[in-house]
């Protein structure tokens, strides 16, 4: 059955089965309930129904034990109907405009009005700014007739997935909730207990839509403060890396942040934006966000200007240069390419003239612009062969004594020679990289 539909009345519906949405269905149905997944992707169904999974974080296995568990996909909205509680998980990028792109919230809302039932529980968790619950959300589905907050439940629940993360997922990262009245939160505060330790209850819904940015502003905001840095700390002939390693002793006030190629994934190069959208609507612009987005989006044009200065000063020009770029991802040891600062990176590389290979064991094809990068499989020899070696993401395979033993000219974006994982408090005392030919960001 090509659409997955079901005759179970199911405990749940997601609407969305992505990084976000298909997480969330699998915790739900190892805690018991009877999850249903309405996709509008017809081919995401069918391989869910297969048995195959789509995303990094669930395994074949996962899916199939969500199978056994009762769990269907279906490209039917009617399924909407037989639900009590429904969780719309679907993306929101940015507009043409730089501003949030709402159309999948508004059709998940919209399916769902007609069908919507008294006493139906229904859950937003797709990222966007404060009020979209109340503003948008809620008058889609008041087309129903019913009224929210009295016939139907309405809520917002910030989602935290962070993809390729083994010590935290669905269950044990703590789940904000903001109900649209206390009695929704309250509903909705009951439905997640089931399924994740933690469940914290904010005042609202705008409340619990400002939390999810904040967490990602934040984020955004420091790492544009080092990736700043980097570029002066190279200038004055600072190890950037071993500063923030030894900042990082300090027990309080501190957190450590690393420069890198630019941002990547969903939450950081996009999130931001939202809140920025929403200040602008009050007559003012959010500057810490539109600094720091100006700071992050130029990496990519450092990181071709420091490929260019290395082959320069090793007598070679980048026009008739060959690099290897390790790691497309936005992140280690995933496949996921979204807003990857890699592709940015080999579109500038590439317009001065550069040869580009690249090696991911994690993506099998990778095109820049519509042009297809050449891969290779055979990493010692690749990166003997290249003019230039430039490491953009961080997976285990990169380990510093492959790379220093095989890359002839080595630029380091990510600072993996510097320190060998996230948490470098006490590793300040690390050597120093000697090498001729290795460079950090």
């Amino acid at each position: 059955m090509d659409s997955g539909a079901t005759t179970a009345a199911p405990d749940l519906v997601v609407i969305g089965l992505g990084y976000v949405g298909l997480p969330m269905a699998h915790q739900a149905a190892q805690a018991g309930l009877t999850v249903t997944g309405l996709e509008v992707d017809a081919d995401v169904v069918a391989e869910l129904n297969s048995g195959n999974s789509h995303i990094d974080d669930l395994t074949d296995a996962d899916i199939q034990e969500m199978t056994a568990a009762g769990f269907t996909a279906t490209t039917d909205p009617d399924v909407l109907a037989t639900t009590r509680t429904v969780v719309i998980c679907v993306p929101t990028p940015l507009s043409a405009e730089n501003g949030p792109d709402l159309s999948a919230v508004r059709a998940a809302a919209a399916s769902a009005a007609p069908r919507l039932r008294p006493g139906t529980l229904v859950i937003l968790e797709s990222t966007t700014y404060p009020g979209t619950t109340e503003e948008v959300v809620r008058p889609l589905l008041e087309e129903s007739g019913l009224v929210a907050g009295t016939d139907f439940h309405l809520a917002f629940s910030p989602e935290r997935i962070d993809p390729g993360n083994p010590a935290f997922g669905v269950a044990n990262t703590p789940k904000v909730v903001g109900g649209m009245t206390e009695r929704c939160g309250e509903l909705a505060t009951e439905f997640y207990s089931s399924f994740v330790d933690t469940v914290v209850q904010a005042r609202g819904t705008r409340e619990a839509e400002m939390a999810k940015l904040l967490e990602n502003t934040y984020r955004h905001v420091n790492i544009a403060l080092v990736n700043e840095m980097a570029v002066f700390c190279q200038e004055l002939g600072v190890d950037l890396w071993d500063a923030i390693s030894c900042a990082a002793t300090k027990p309080f006030g501190f957190q450590a942040f690393y420069p890198g190629p630019g941002v990547g994934g969903h939450c950081i190069p996009i999130d931001p934006n939202y809140l920025s959208y929403k200040v602008k609507t009050l007559g003012y612009p959010f500057r810490f966000v539109e600094l720091a987005q100006e700071i992050n989006a130029r990496m990519p044009n450092y990181v071709a200007q420091r490929a260019q200065e290395l082959l320069n000063e090793a007598g070679l020009a980048l026009s008739r240069a060959t690099v290897l770029l390790l790691g497309v991802t936005y992140k280690a040891d995933i496949a996921d390419q979204r807003e990857s600062p890699a592709r940015p990176v080999a579109a500038k590389l590439a317009g001065k003239g550069a040869t580009l290979t690249y090696h991911d064991p994690h993506v099998a094809e990778w095109t820049v612009n519509g042009t297809p990068v050449p891969r290779t499989t055979d990493l010692e020899g690749a990166m003997a062969e290249a003019d230039l070696t430039i490491l953009l993401t961080e997976h285990e395979v990169y380990a510093p004594k492959l790379l220093t033993e095989n890359a002839r000219l080595l630029l380091d974006t990510r600072g993996t020679l510097r320190r060998s994982g996230p948490d470098t408090a006490d590793q300040h005392t690390t050597s120093p990289i000697v090498r001729d030919g290795v460079q950090l960001l």
